[in-house]
């Protein structure tokens, strides 16, 4: 954030030296962008912290003297926590202090979790432990809903994969339930715009789609993680084309889609046969590398930092990972990687005419 205002402020003042920008016109849009710039408030970030702390505090005070109270001192000491960390949420927020409401809502999600596992102790009561992570997520849920805490609803999110992967580890199989919990948090999220959140919620299900090549078809279904991916990063693309409404999140699908089919395909080439043969190593390495320069193609050209260095990122793993996987035939390694970089000194050298050539017709056109 702090690098993107520098950059914003040379641009202003190179702007304003070229006379593009009168000094009014500079102090306008300075106003503009303070006004709508979002900054980490540390009072609130570490509000939140302390109500992380304080949740866990409770929850060992009240472990460490369980024996040691009666049935209806525990309850009431419970409930009287619940109560008072919403009571607490409803007073700040009625006085304008949102991010600070979001911390008192979580010590009482965290709260609530706590008496759900420490009530099933009390009473013996016998069950999956996911469930009761189903019913602390619903809890959870319920309170982000009811007083528009953002906070909750990312707790309910990383609930929400907690229980399924639970409940896929306990069976070993696809628990496509998940989905139905996915969307119940993701709705409200995608409601209040909490873009932080929806990026939560679409990790959330690029694991779940991640996973399906290790749970379908005895393990071998990577093929059709891959042309999931492919098709939402196609869809995205083409998506902000068709629909220009959407074609400020459009970097999203192809960010995601493109991370989840970079996942089926080093799985098939590394993951999914011990020894694969040259050809299907080639194979999969071509797509996996076409697909991480097609990103690189698109992000340059659409401006999109965070999708560049997310393909970098995942053009570097593929090299490392083929690196160990060629280490035993020295000589062929080197002539794959050889030629991996002459093609990719290729692209840059046409990227950099590219823009030569689109610089050079602005300069004709101004």
């Amino acid at each position: 954030m702090l690098g993107q205002r520098r950059r914003i402020e040379r641009d202003l003042e190179r702007w304003r030296g070229r006379g593009w920008v009168t000094a009014e016109g500079l102090d306008a849009i300075r106003a503009e962008l303070a006004a709508t710039r979002r900054s980490i408030n540390l009072a609130a970030a570490l509000g939140t912290l302390g109500a992380v702390l304080i949740a866990f505090s409770a929850m060992s005070f009240v472990a460490a003297n369980w024996q040691e109270m009666s049935k209806i001192s525990r309850l009431g000491l419970l409930l009287a926590g619940l109560w008072t960390s919403y009571g607490t949420a409803g007073f700040l927020a009625d006085r304008g202090h949102g991010r600070f409401a979001d911390a008192a809502v979580l010590l009482g999600c965290g709260i609530f979790g706590a008496s759900i596992m420490l009530i099933s102790q009390m009473y013996h009561m016998e069950g999956s432990p996911p469930d009761a992570v189903l019913v602390w997520g619903i809890g959870t849920l319920l309170a982000g809903v009811a007083l528009g805490s953002n906070a909750a609803l990312a707790l309910a999110v990383l609930l929400a994969g907690l229980w399924g992967g639970w409940e896929t580890a306990d069976r070993q199989a696809v628990y496509w339930p998940f989905l139905i919990g996915w969307a119940a948090v993701t709705l409200p999220i995608v409601w209040r715009q909490w873009r932080p959140g929806i990026h939560l919620s679409c990790i959330a299900l690029s694991v779940f789609v991640i996973s399906l090549g290790f749970l379908l078809a005895k393990g071998h279904a990577h093929g059709l993680v891959v042309a999931i991916g492919l098709l939402v990063a196609v869809l995205g693309v083409l998506g902000g084309q068709v629909i220009p409404a959407i074609e400020r999140e459009q970097h999203m699908a192809v960010s995601y889609g493109g991370a989840v089919a970079f996942a089926g395909l080093f799985a098939l080439q590394f993951l999914e046969f011990r020894n694969p043969s040259v050809g299907q190593l080639v194979l999969y390495a071509a797509l996996a590398l076409a697909l991480t320069l097609s990103v690189v193609a698109w992000a340059f050209r659409t401006g999109h930092r965070a999708v560049l260095w997310l393909a970098y990122t995942g053009f570097s793993l593929e090299m490392l990972a083929l690196y160990f996987r060629t280490i035993g035939t020295l000589l062929g390694s080197s002539v794959f990687f050889l030629s991996a970089g002459l093609v990719v000194m290729g692209l840059a050298w046409l990227a950099w005419r590219l823009h030569a050539h689109e610089a050079g017709l602005q300069k004709v056109r101004a």
